[in-house]
C-alpha cells in the first residue's frame, strides 16, 4: 500500500532497516487519553463527535517519519492523541479498516459496547450476508 516492501514492527523484528512501527518514547499502557477524532473520517461517523477518552495498551506505534507519506497515500490518520501524534488510522472506502493504539473492548460493557466494536460487528454481519 505505502510500497515500503521492507517495512516491519520494531516488537518482532528489533533490527529491522525499516521500523515502520516502532517503540513509543514513553509507554501507553493503562493511560486513559483524549483522541481527537477527524471530522469527515469513518471513525467520526461510528463515534459521533470529535473527541473521546480512550485507554491505550500499546508500547509500539507508527513511526513519525512515514505520517507524511501514509498521508499520502491510501491509509487516513483520522485520530490523534493530545501531543498531536498519529493513534488512529484508517482505510477509506473499506467496509472497516480501522486500526487503534488503544483497547476498545476494555471499555466495552454488556448494554453500553463502544461504538468501534459496534462499527466491526455491523461491518462484518453485511459481509456475512452478502457472501
Amino acid at each position: 500500500m505505502l510500497g515500503l516492501t521492507d517495512a516491519d514492527h520494531e516488537e518482532s523484528s528489533p533490527n529491522a532497516p525499516l521500523k515502520l512501527i516502532s517503540k513509543l518514547t514513553c509507554s501507553l499502557v493503562g493511560q486513559e487519553r483524549k483522541v481527537r477524532i477527524i471530522p469527515g473520517t469513518q471513525a467520526h461517523g461510528i463515534y459521533g463527535k470529535n473527541e473521546a477518552a480512550e485507554i491505550f495498551a500499546c508500547n509500539y506505534g507508527l513511526n513519525e517519519a512515514f505520517e507524511d507519506q501514509i498521508r499520502s497515500r491510501e491509509l487516513r490518520v483520522s485520530g490523534y492523541d493530545e501531543d498531536g501524534t498519529a493513534r488512529m488510522v484508517e482505510l477509506p472506502g473499506h467496509p472497516f479498516f480501522i486500526s487503534t493504539l488503544f483497547v476498545p473492548q476494555v471499555v466495552s460493557r454488556s448494554g453500553k459496547p463502544h461504538p468501534l466494536i459496534v462499527a466491526y460487528l455491523e461491518a462484518a454481519s453485511r459481509f456475512t450476508r452478502h457472501d
